[in-house]
């Protein structure tokens, strides 16, 4: 769903955890895109990635750019940001973040904290997937500072060249390695699938708790606990696959 003021077009369809939670368990996160140099594309914009099971959502800040995605429903979609502007997009669609002028965006992440405990892969390309070693050293480069996070981003954006060149001359193709990727990055997640239950289970646990206590505090039910009022400064910057992250 995208909107924008009141019209509404259908178009598809990161957090910690904390013991006071933001609503209903989401993470929100600043993020400005990669500005500082483009890409061999020659777009400014960050590494094309995917979630396996956690939905996300942009919302518009600042600055003007776009959303790209990729599903294998839809295929290949460039969707506007600009302030104001909110895209949602579920799990298993490939992402990739533009910016056209300074684009700034609050990042809404489900999940209940998911996609921190490894539920994103960054598309390098199937030479690379079927290198684990490799794929670890590209991941890592952003270890090196913000050079290393925009050489990251360049490796991404070249595997991410050949596949919009299948987009558009042989999309049979281009859904093959899709498709292709989403796999090796689900069956990735499903040897994680116990850990991942577990902090989905105690993310829901906590939501219901709260909701169950706010109810029973009404008038003639059981009692329950007051939830205290929630109050969070930005977090340090730190270099992700998109840009500069503050999460909230």
């Amino acid at each position: 769903m995208i909107s924008e003021g009141s019209q509404q077009v259908d178009s598809m369809n990161g957090s910690a955890l904390f013991e006071k939670s933001l609503i209903a368990g989401v993470g929100l996160t600043h993020l400005r895109v990669y500005d500082q140099r483009p890409g061999p594309d020659g777009v400014q914009s960050g590494c094309a990635h995917v979630h396996g099971v956690t939905e996300e959502a942009y919302f518009g800040l600042a600055g003007e750019g776009c959303l790209e995605l990729h599903d294998l429903e839809h295929g290949f979609r460039s969707v506007p940001l600009r302030k104001g502007t909110y895209v949602q997009f579920p799990p298993d669609t490939l992402h990739r973040s533009v910016s056209l002028d300074g684009l700034e965006v609050l990042a809404i992440m489900g999940g209940a904290g998911l996609a921190e405990r490894g539920d994103a892969r960054i598309y390098f390309g199937a030479q690379v997937d079927e290198d684990p070693d490799e794929y670890e050293r590209l991941r890592g480069m952003v270890d090196a500072g913000l050079d290393g996070a925009l050489r990251r981003r360049d490796a991404s954006v070249q595997a991410y060249r050949a596949l919009m060149n299948l987009w558009h001359r042989d999309t049979d193709a281009y859904r093959a390695e899709l498709r292709r990727f989403v796999e090796v990055h689900r069956r990735m997640l499903a040897g994680m699938r116990d850990e991942l239950r577990e902090v989905a289970k105690g993310a829901s646990l906590r939501v219901a708790r709260q909701a169950l206590a706010r109810v029973d505090a009404l008038p003639g039910g059981a009692g329950g606990a007051a939830i205290a009022a929630a109050s969070r400064e930005y977090g340090d910057v730190r270099l992700g696959m998109c840009g500069f992250l503050r999460q909230v």
